[in-house]
């Protein structure tokens, strides 16, 4: 048999005398409260020495206008004793009861109007109702209308009974040492050597504490702050700017067209305020039409100024990149930024109108494609991804252009973003004469990995049970 606790004692003591009682009276008799006293009986249950019956109570309590009702009979009631023969409508209006009372009667049919007259129908009685709301019951539909007006509310608790089983009730008749036991020593009892003739409290060490919950960051920014503290690490300069973006800095600036599907409604958020267009403007503004003076031949066709002044809730980060780039045309510059973007997008399981995107760029004299591979692989195998790899892709503003993929033991090769070398005719107009790499990676897709998540949203939903069990720490070894 396994160390009682002093506490455990103490309740087969008082169960010895009682055999079985609730929680609130042992609690009394024995100077704690219940919660305490279930604890020490579940804890001498489980070495098989006390029984805890949970039992749920339910029962009606009356709401403040029930408790009036009580007292003075239901508004229906009051009326139909105030109704005598030859009373006129106009009376019963005078009656306090009558806005809600009269409605009860006659929906119940226990009156008739004709004309003004108002008078009982045969047998007409309150009776049934009024001792419903005296003696309610769950089986009588009289006791649920009443719940359902709101007179009367069911109220649950739970009361716990407590009981020695035969092998509690015999260790008791044994007797228990029930002196009060010592659970931390002094400096005195020490050095004067009391401690050896204390009662000193027994621990189980064997035993799990209890669990712990306390407060953390979400798992979700936890990865962001990680994301950020590798590109930190890494000596990139973080950006920051509005969720509004004028067109000509989302859109045009990085060499979209005017006529690209991305820039209609049905994928941006257009909002109704516009924006002058910044000093130097008509480079780009060439640049789409002719070419400006590059090799290329633009877009062609007419770049419409009113177009580029519309603002838009930012669809990218990429037009934090071009501004900032265009406000530092010289190397070196290494920057990122870690932003919510917004995109007109059914809602499923892997798509959200909002979500995080992680934007880098990188510009100087030798700067080549082969260091944008470096610096990807270097960051997700920071993140925990040891395979990466990379394949030819198309964006509007770089060239070449690839998507970035990982490997993820038992699903596969996963593809985590874009990235490439922007075009010169994204660089051109704001006098940058050197490569400037970059890349806009999908944070979400990264956190549903590393958290084993299948569902997008549930980044966003307080899920208490997930935010609990989450750990708090991250084990580089073995992947993501």
């Amino acid at each position: 048999m396994a160390e009682l606790t002093q506490n455990e004692k103490r309740l087969l003591a008082t169960l010895e005398k009682e055999h079985k009682a609730d929680a609130e009276h042992l609690a009394s008799v024995m100077g704690a409260t219940p919660e305490a006293v279930v604890q020490w009986a579940h804890l001498a249950g489980d070495k098989g020495l006390a029984g805890v019956e949970r039992i749920v109570v339910k029962e009606f309590v009356y709401t403040d206008e029930g408790k009036t009702y009580a007292k003075n009979g239901l508004p229906e009631t009051q009326l139909l004793r105030f109704l005598l023969p030859g009373t006129q409508l106009a009376d019963l209006q005078k009656h306090e009861a009558f806005r809600i009372g009269f409605g009860q009667l006659r929906k119940k049919g226990l009156v008739k109007v004709e004309g003004t007259s108002v008078a009982k129908t045969p047998g007409a009685s309150t009776d049934a109702d009024e001792a419903a709301l005296k003696k309610p019951s769950s089986a009588d539909p009289k006791t649920k209308e009443l719940i359902k007006r709101g007179i009367l509310r069911e109220s649950e608790s739970v009361k716990y009974v407590i009981s020695a089983t035969p092998a509690g009730l015999s260790l008791a008749g044994q007797g228990l040492d029930l002196r009060e036991e010592t659970g931390t020593l002094t400096r005195d009892q020490i050095l004067s050597g009391a401690w050896k003739t204390a009662n000193l409290r027994k621990y189980d060490v064997s035993k799990l504490p209890k669990k712990a919950y306390p407060g953390k960051i979400h798992p979700y920014q936890r990865i962001i702050d990680e994301m950020r503290e590798i590109l930190l690490d890494m000596g990139f300069t973080e950006l920051y700017g509005s969720i509004v973006q004028q067109a000509y800095w989302n859109f045009d600036a990085l060499f979209q067209p005017q006529d690209h599907p991305a820039r209609e409604m049905q994928d941006t958020f257009y909002l109704g305020e516009t924006l002058p267009l910044p000093k130097g403007y008509e480079r780009v503004k060439a640049m789409h039409e002719s070419g400006g003076e590059t090799s290329s031949t633009g877009w062609g066709g007419t770049w419409k100024e009113a177009k580029a002044e519309q603002c838009v809730l930012r669809t990218h980060t990429t037009s934090l990149s071009i501004q900032y780039l265009a406000a530092n045309p010289n190397p070196p510059v290494k920057a990122f930024c870690i932003g919510r973007v917004y995109r007109r997008e059914t809602i499923d399981t892997t798509h959200l109108a909002e979500f995080e995107q992680l934007e880098g760029i990188v510009m100087d004299e030798d700067v080549h494609f082969g260091n944008l591979l470096g610096i990807l692989r270097e960051f997700y195998h920071r993140m925990g991804f040891e395979g990466v790899r990379f394949k030819p892709s198309y964006y509007p503003y770089t060239e070449p252009s690839l998507d970035a993929e990982v490997y993820v033991e038992g699903i596969g090769w996963i593809e985590m973003g874009g990235a490439g070398v922007f075009r010169e005719e994204v660089t051109a107009p704001f006098g940058i004469q050197y490569p400037v790499l970059a890349w806009g990676l999908g944070v979400s897709r990264i956190a549903m990995l590393r958290l084993g998540l299948k569902d997008l949203r549930h980044l966003h939903r307080s899920d208490v049970a997930f935010l609990r069990e989450t750990p708090a720490y991250r084990k580089i070894q073995g992947g993501a």
